[in-house]
């Protein structure tokens, strides 16, 4: 990979990475420290990395890189002996917007999930890309996909019952 694809590389999958980052941590400087930790890595194995599968190989990278930040911050505050609580909200409550429900919803997908969720649905992947991506086979990311959709609507379908 010469200088001039990896400047258009990074022209055009920051965005999209980006967005898929902050998607799942929902903290810009975190995302942002993954996606330019990445694209370092990319820098480093330019020699390696063919131009076709720079854009396959950087969301695999990230999708790692996330993986690990989640666990490296659970063991963190599970070594400080806090919690993390989402603020509540009075249950009783019949002013919950839609957008807050789905995102409490994919905080308890497995990562593997949410991410397949994120990829499919937000960023309209194709399941070979996210397969790609993701070192999973096509029926692989059907699969996951499926059952973090089908968790998604259980999850809303009770809340609903208890508005």
């Amino acid at each position: 990979m010469t200088t001039q694809e990896y400047n258009k590389a990074v022209l055009s999958l920051s965005h999209r990475l980006y967005g898929y980052v902050f998607k799942s941590l929902r903290d810009e400087d975190d995302a942002n420290d993954i996606v330019q930790d990445a694209f370092m890595k990319l820098w480093q194995h330019r020699e390696s990395v063919e131009v076709e599968k720079a854009k396959s190989w950087l969301f695999t990278t990230a999708h790692n890189a996330l993986i690990n930040f989640v666990k490296k911050h659970n063991r963190m505050q599970s070594i400080e002996g806090s919690t993390y609580l989402e603020p509540s909200e009075n249950s009783n409550s019949t002013n919950f917007e839609l957008k807050e429900i789905i995102d409490k919803c994919l905080k308890t997908l497995p990562e593997i999930q949410k991410s397949i969720l994120l990829l499919r649905d937000m960023e309209g992947y194709s399941y070979e890309e996210i397969g790609e991506m993701l070192n999973l086979n096509e029926s692989q990311v059907k699969v996951y996909l499926f059952r973090a959709r089908q968790k998604i609507k259980d999850q809303i379908k009770d809340i609903s019952n208890i508005i």
